[in-house]
């Protein structure tokens, strides 16, 4: 697939040794972590050696200090891997948790928390989602009260990635029930074995196998005062401005899941024989795998355009809600004629194309449903 305008030698050299790793350490290994449920910390510590979980962050922390294009980058050869659930517990480690602490941290805390998560040596979540609150970040109940030199955390999150195995968690909790709407949130970071703080359950999921998610318990936790994360009551307006990063990563992700899944497709149907032809010699297959081609490779186009302008400080709020609308949608639609196209054995768990199918479809709906995007979209037409 042709490479986008915004890549230089270094994003390629980037992506070709990110590439190697994963095709090593990854795709003969995965199918065990599918069955374990979860990525082995083993895996995850040799990420941070390599300098992969904290390729934005800067090098003091043991960072690379790299812009949104290799985050993209990163995000999309995760997902060729065709295990969503390992592309998945990686990035909201490096995309959706780490950022609150990297942009609202204070040094102590950035000192304290920061090194280990870069080197993979904690791992970490972001428990913002409730039974009742997903999208609608506005209407979460958690509570948190403030005693003394500690806050007192009550509440329950649910659909938390990373919640199980995790060390380090950034709780989103109520902290003025008198303000309206969105006001009065705030973030606090909260270790694992935290007094008052356990995981509930673990969710046996549809897809994404290989990634541990939890419901997550909080009974009168008591955490340090000096575990609020950035300014008390402005949680909420911390959690939109990661929303893009998390959102456009996303895209990049399930973009590589669309484009492996077309050239395991193209494969299959050039030696896969039926009436004394391959499949790839009837025209409503070449037609059909064609067109999923092209609106690949458009909305790659989109992915990498949005990343490129949230490298150059640029307002990106229609161009990534756009970037999750479409994708999310599109992966489902390609990997469905990518799994018809190879017939009964398309429908066995040993086939990758059965698993990608399970994975893609929460794509339409964690990180924003397809139609809340929309929405922050027309809202910009």
């Amino acid at each position: 697939m042709n490479e986008p305008i915004y890549f230089d030698e270094q994003h390629r050299q980037f992506r070709d040794n990110l590439r190697r790793f994963v095709e090593q350490e990854v795709v003969p290994h995965a199918a065990l972590w599918e069955d374990q449920g979860m990525v082995p910390r083993a895996l995850l510590r040799k990420m941070g050696e390599l300098g992969y979980l904290g390729i934005r962050y800067d090098e003091k922390y043991g960072g690379s200090k790299l812009d949104t294009v290799y985050s993209a980058i990163l995000a999309e050869e995760l997902g060729r891997s065709t295990y969503g659930g390992f592309a998945v517990t990686v990035m909201v480690h490096t995309d959706m948790a780490s950022p609150h602490l990297a942009n609202f941290g204070t040094p102590e805390q950035l000192a304290r928390y920061l090194p280990p998560i870069i080197g993979g040596e904690k791992i970490c979540a972001v428990a913002v989602t409730e039974p009742d609150a997903g999208s609608d970040v506005a209407g979460i109940r958690t509570r948190a009260v403030r005693d003394g030199e500690h806050w007192v955390i009550n509440g329950s999150k649910m659909f938390i990635t990373n919640g199980v195995h995790g060390d380090v968690y950034f709780v989103a909790a109520k902290t003025d029930p008198s303000a309206k709407g969105s006001r009065g949130i705030s973030i606090f970071i909260v270790e694992k074995g935290t007094p008052g703080f356990r995981v509930g359950r673990a969710l046996n999921k549809s897809g994404w196998l290989c990634s541990d998610t939890a419901e997550l318990v909080f009974e009168d936790c008591r955490v340090p005062s000096a575990n609020l994360l950035g300014e008390e009551n402005k949680g909420f307006y911390q959690i939109m401005r990661n929303f893009q990063n998390e959102r456009m990563v996303l895209g990049a992700q399930v973009m590589g899941e669309a484009a492996r899944a077309i050239e395991l497709t193209l494969a299959y149907v050039r030696e896969r024989k039926a009436f004394g032809a391959t499949l790839w010699d009837k025209q409503a297959i070449r037609q059909r795998m064609a067109m999923r081609a092209a609106q690949v490779a458009a909305a790659r186009q989109l992915v990498y355009h949005a990343a490129w302008l949230d490298a150059q400080g640029r307002d990106c709020v229609k161009e990534v809600s756009m970037v999750k609308a479409l994708c999310g949608e599109l992966v489902n639609d390609v990997v469905y004629d990518c799994q018809q196209f190879h017939g009964g054995f398309g429908y066995m768990r040993e086939a990758a194309i059965e698993r990608m199918v399970r994975d893609a479809r929460v794509q339409a709906i964690g990180g924003g449903a397809t139609e809340v995007m929309l929405e922050e979209v027309a809202k910009r037409l």
